[in-house]
């Protein structure tokens, strides 16, 4: 492979880009087609060979500062003789290794992670065609998966290493809810807003939900931002959710069969499920979850705190090529190559179309609409600990947690937000130092009032503060 910094060039060395040829990474991203921005990076580690290649560049134009002179010693020798004879004077191999800063040696060379064909998965699923999985020296099989109850169990039973989990779920089962108790971790999350109300054609004229009483509408499970976010909409609007309403656990694939039947009147599911009822004419979009809760997180990375305990170095790997995914995917410029990166069968098996405007934020409603919110779906890589107190006040609103708990402790124990400072820092990305604020439907959400907050609400269980 070629030096992409050019040492034995007249040009003077650029370090704007991972290929050296662009003054920005911006400029570079968008000098590539989709085949070969997403195709390199499979093969070998860009951040290793960059690094390298510019240790070697520097040297060389270091110690043959005069540009004729240089040209000169390598017409004479060749480019290898000439590499040995500086190596000779100059430890390069040295400095290459010791600039592969905390080269990790992970214990378990291939790992099985799971995932949902849901758009939450796509940094977990983009790190693996991308390559970023071989660049931390692990192989990893994705197993997908249709429901989330088979994704507990299979975690809980160790057939799998990590997975995509919906955030609250660790929460849950570290907590024993719905399952025997394990300590389970958020290690990172993956997507923020990305969901959605979606209500039947029949109901097109019908969208006030005060008039829904009696409706029936599907969840993928109880655990989910999905629910906590329906129940706390319909009780705004005057509705319990347990009395006025049915709850029907569905997984993200049935639910669009289940509209188009007639045996739910609506569900509120993950992208692009929700593009996906409109596509086929079964549904349309009500309400975006992030006009109910901007900057709300869905679904996270997470694992057991007994595989981080036997393979910290396979953890490690499987995070770091997980965040630099999230960090990209984030970027704006690419949603639209995101679509045909995700849309195979192996994936997410989904028209590029329904992904692209799942992704864009540029979408028919269904009902004759075009609504363009380039903030209906991003990426963030923090598990912020507000957020988590949060998810437990609605387990208490809402019944699920019967037992008084210490909210900021059980936060502390399962989402991981030091650790992922720790990782973006190391990494080179700028890390936010401060909780998010957190605004529901207008009502601001302090964590460190959690049982008050329960208690302000008319619809729900009370708490003794």
């Amino acid at each position: 492979m070629s030096n992409i910094f050019r040492p034995f060039d007249d040009k003077p060395i650029q370090f704007g880009c991972s290929c050296g040829k662009h003054n920005s990474q911006t400029e570079c991203n968008q000098s590539l087609l989709l085949d070969e921005r997403f195709a390199h990076v499979q093969n070998d580690s860009r951040s290793e060979h960059t690094t390298t290649d510019m240790i070697e560049a520097v040297a060389v134009k270091a110690l043959f500062p005069h540009e004729p002179t240089r040209r000169a010693f390598l017409k004479s020798v060749g480019k290898g003789t000439a590499l040995a004879a500086i190596a000779s004077v100059l430890p390069l191999a040295s400095l290459q290794e010791a600039a592969a800063i905390d080269v990790l040696k992970p214990e378990k060379k291939s790992v099985d992670i799971g995932f949902l064909p849901i758009l939450c998965s796509t940094p977990l699923i983009m790190a693996d065609p991308l390559g970023y999985y071989e660049e931390q020296g692990i192989k990893a099989n994705l197993h997908k998966r249709a429901g989330w109850a088979l994704v507990r169990d299979q975690m809980m039973n160790r057939e799998l290493d990590a997975t995509h989990f919906l955030a609250p779920m660790p929460l849950a089962i570290s907590l024993g809810l719905g399952s025997a108790k394990q300590d389970m971790k958020v290690a990172a999350i993956q997507n923020t807003n990305g969901q959605a109300l979606v209500m039947a054609l029949k109901h097109a004229n019908n969208r006030d939900p005060k008039n829904w009483k009696g409706f029936t509408f599907a969840i993928p499970f109880e655990h989910s931002i999905h629910n906590y976010l329906l129940r706390y909409f319909l009780a705004e609007h005057g509705l319990d959710p347990d009395k006025d309403v049915k709850l029907r656990l569905t997984t993200p694939p049935d639910m669009i069969a289940n509209l188009k039947a007639g045996n739910i009147d609506g569900f509120f599911g993950p992208e692009p499920f929700n593009q996906r009822a409109v596509w086929d004419k079964a549904g349309y979009i009500h309400t975006l979850s992030r006009d109910i809760w901007l900057g709300h997180p869905c679904c996270s990375f997470g694992t057991s705190q007994a595989f981080i305990n036997e393979n910290p170095q396979t953890f490690l790997a499987m995070y770091r090529a997980i965040i630099k995914a999230n960090v990209m995917a984030n970027e704006p410029s690419i949603r639209k190559d995101l679509s045909k990166l995700l849309s195979p069968a192996k994936y997410l098996g989904q028209p590029e179309l329904v992904l692209r405007q799942s992704i864009m934020g540029r979408f028919a409603d269904g009902v004759g609409n075009v609504q363009d919110f380039p903030n209906r779906m991003g990426f963030d890589v923090m598990p912020w600990q507000s957020v988590a107190v949060w998810m437990l006040s609605q387990m208490k609103r809402w019944g699920y947690l019967k037992d008084n708990i210490n909210y900021q402790d059980i936060a502390n124990q399962v989402f991981m937000l030091t650790d992922a400072k720790k990782q973006m820092q190391e990494m080179g990305y700028t890390v936010k130092e401060n909780e998010p604020q957190i605004t529901v439907m207008g009502k601001a959400f302090d964590a460190s009032r959690p049982d008050e907050y329960i208690n302000s609400f008319a619809i729900g269980q009370k708490v003794s503060v």
